[in-house]
């Protein structure tokens, strides 16, 4: 753990801070004991964060319980869903400011702990960022699921929606059905994006307390993990242990192990190195790629199958995905209960065989993300592979060539998607978006205009977890570093094939030289923290994170 002084000192040095602290109604007492910060990602902004509030109620109470005081503050959150188009640019930048906020709310209020309140996307990884930084014990406590009017049909869906919307298979009513029914309860959108990726990481880490990725938001079983992690947050500190003290590299490799076996999001070859960065070890995406090749994929989510996350409940959630994973993935390391994995989990193996595959019988021998190289991305890019039709594995195609976002929604809307083409969106990588947009709205409209099983996309951008067919992010390098992927012009043709592990540009090699010589385009200034991050981020290979000079 850090070594940093905590807390308030004694004596004359410390009346200022403690008569500060008076004003909000604390007494000496409340002053002598461990002051432990409820770091809470609450927000009237998201539906994944907006019951936090009442989560927070709970583990303030269990702070209490644990002989602590609690002291509340505010990180910021953001829902992918909604800053979707322009507002996509600042997401991705917004977890390393989760990753600043933890860290220096933790360390101007020399807080002995902290228990950390999020749910979505960015956030997770963002405060597992900080709070490693920090290096005080820390608990997370993710709030839960969302349950839709609809059973079984998730928030994924909306965009496929829209994209059945524009082939005509879909009525103006019937999409305002859609809009109005999926989202009817806050919580976590119930579909193995990057937020229950991520939450099933934390708990697999044991960062969380057991059975928290997968419960629902409206199960009153949440209020007492809540009360609890805030209890644990205290008695870790008299411990002398916090999660910082298990972060090694065979952590970080469990991680991806994690992800490969459930399918997870391609985000998660963003996040898990930039969380390992923190305690020093290095990650890229070649580790998702070796770790998957040795790990099975037992379990595949929406939008790539018709199971939820609360059917991965039923079948006994990450206690029994670990355990199927026993000897790949590490059971004996102590976790935030104070136990480790394998005493947090005392029930064997999966409940429902048909959600959630045994080891001896795998949906596949590998798993769910693929790392591919070749011509047209010589540093690696990265794809959901479970999430794409036997017939869309091997692919060749032409160009339909696009310097945004915007530029290949209006073809979309134009419906000039020709089947077989290779949709190429550049210009969105980590410096050149700024921000990596993900390019989940094309890819669900790909889907739902019944193009997903002849026609791929591949962009130096990313993609959401939600997303399925065949698409390809994280070309790297990107095409504001003058990567392969800015010579590719229309009519080019693209070669995929996902079991070789390889993409290509079936250009000679000189050719792109001389056209990456030739390459013209007006690099826009961004004001702000997006211009600080269109100078500093890291290649996606590596994370996409801030990186100092």
């Amino acid at each position: 753990m850090s070594d940093i002084p905590r807390g308030i000192k004694p004596g004359p040095e410390g009346t200022y801070a403690r008569a500060l602290y008076k004003a909000m109604g604390l007494d000496d007492e409340d002053l002598r004991r461990p002051l432990v910060g409820v770091l809470n990602s609450f927000s009237g902004l998201c539906p994944g964060h907006y019951n936090l509030r009442n989560l927070a109620v709970h583990v303030i109470e269990g702070i209490k319980e644990g002989g602590g005081t609690p002291l509340e503050g505010g990180l910021p959150a953001v829902c992918d869903g909604i800053a979707q188009g322009p507002g996509m640019r600042y997401v991705l930048p917004l977890r390393e400011v989760v990753a600043a906020s933890v860290e220096l709310m933790i360390g101007a209020h020399m807080l002995d702990a902290a228990v950390i309140l999020a749910s979505c996307d960015k956030i997770l990884p963002g405060a597992a960022m900080g709070a490693l930084r920090a290096g005080v014990p820390f608990v997370f406590v993710t709030g839960g699921l969302m349950q839709a009017d609809n059973v079984g049909i998730v928030a994924s869906d909306i965009k496929e929606a829209i994209g059945r919307y524009q082939r005509g298979e879909l009525d103006p009513e019937g999409l305002k059905k859609v809009e109005d029914s999926i989202c009817a309860k806050p919580g976590v959108c119930n579909m193995m994006g990057t937020a229950n990726t991520m939450a099933t990481l934390l708990e697999s880490a044991g960062w969380t307390m057991p059975g928290n990725a997968v419960v629902s938001a409206l199960d009153p079983v949440i209020a007492s993990y809540s009360k609890e992690a805030g209890k644990r947050a205290v008695e870790m500190i008299g411990e002398g242990w916090g999660p910082v003290d298990s972060a090694d590299r065979g952590l970080f490799e469990d991680m991806i192990r994690v992800v490969q076996a459930v399918g997870g999001s391609t985000n998660a070859a963003l996040h898990v190195p930039a969380m390992a960065r923190e305690v020093g070890v290095d990650l890229c995406a070649d580790d998702f790629e070796r770790l998957g090749r040795e790990t099975p994929l037992l379990a595949k989510f929406k939008p790539s199958s018709e199971y939820n996350i609360s059917d991965f409940a039923r079948a006994g959630g990450v206690g029994a995905l670990v355990k199927e994973l026993s000897g790949l993935v590490n059971l004996d390391r102590r976790t935030v209960t104070g136990k480790t994995t394998r005493e947090n989990y005392p029930l064997a193996g999966t409940r429902e065989p048909e959600i959630l595959h045994p080891r001896a019988d795998p949906i596949s021998e590998t798993g769910g993300i693929a790392v591919l190289k070749g011509t047209l991305a010589p540093e690696g890019a990265v794809v959901k592979s479970s999430g794409i039709s036997e017939s869309m594995l091997v692919h060749e195609g032409p160009a339909a060539v696009f310097d945004s976002e915007e530029d290949v929604r209006e073809y979309f809307s134009s419906r000039k998607v020709r089947a077989g083409d290779v949709l190429v969106i550049r210009y969105e990588g980590p410096r050149g978006g700024p921000g990596m947009r993900e390019m989940s709205i094309p890819a669900a409209m790909l889907v739902g205009a019944g193009l997903a099983e002849s026609t791929a996309i591949v962009t130096d951008g990313r993609f959401s977890g939600a997303t399925r067919g065949p698409c390809i992010g994280h070309i790297c390098p990107e095409a504001a570093l003058g990567g392969p992927i800015a010579a590719v012009k229309n009519g080019d043709t693209i070669k995929i094939d996902i079991p070789a592990r390889r993409i290509d540009l079936l250009v000679a090699e000189k050719e792109i030289e001389r056209r990456l010589k030739k390459r013209r385009r007006p690099e826009a200034s961004h004001k702000g923290f997006l211009g600080i991050y269109s100078k500093k981020a890291a290649p996606a290979s590596r994370g996409a994170m801030i990186e100092p000079e």
